[in-house]
């Protein structure tokens, strides 16, 4: 059975696209020397409706918090993949928001050379559940 028909609250998104961060991950020493940009996009899986109902941000997922988590990873501490940069916002993002139960990262590079080859850019995207984090 497909999850949302499993319950229609996880219908409900809120997104955050194109936030642009300059971090210094990945496995050259150049980039993680010179940094370069990260472009972040996330989704955010929650029943939506107390909000919408209430007019009240502390019933929804406040987006400048997200913001600035996002921003606290992809400009911190280096990692070597861009898969470790989309975990950790993942977790982050399950972590501090209990009323998430799903989140899409997407983290790209834009403007990456493969050899003699410059490509529009490169992306990891993931989708964790809130489910996935619990144990048992």
């Amino acid at each position: 059975m497909d999850r949302r028909e499993e319950n229609p609250a996880s219908w409900d998104r809120i997104l955050l696209e194109g936030m642009v961060f300059h971090g210094r991950h990945g496995t050259l020493s150049a980039e993680r020397e010179l940094g370069q940009p990260f472009v972040v996009d996330i989704e955010l899986r929650l029943d939506l409706r107390p909000a919408g109902l209430s007019d009240d941000l502390t019933r929804t997922v406040d987006y400048g918090e997200v913001h600035r988590r996002v921003k606290e990873i992809a400009e911190g501490p280096p990692a070597g993949l861009t898969e470790t940069v989309a975990e950790r916002i993942a977790a982050a993002v399950l972590e501090e928001h209990p009323t998430v139960e799903a989140v899409r990262v997407k983290v790209a590079k834009p403007n990456v050379r493969l050899d003699d080859t410059v490509l529009a850019g490169s992306a990891v995207e993931i989708l964790r559940l809130r489910r996935d984090t619990r144990s048992g």
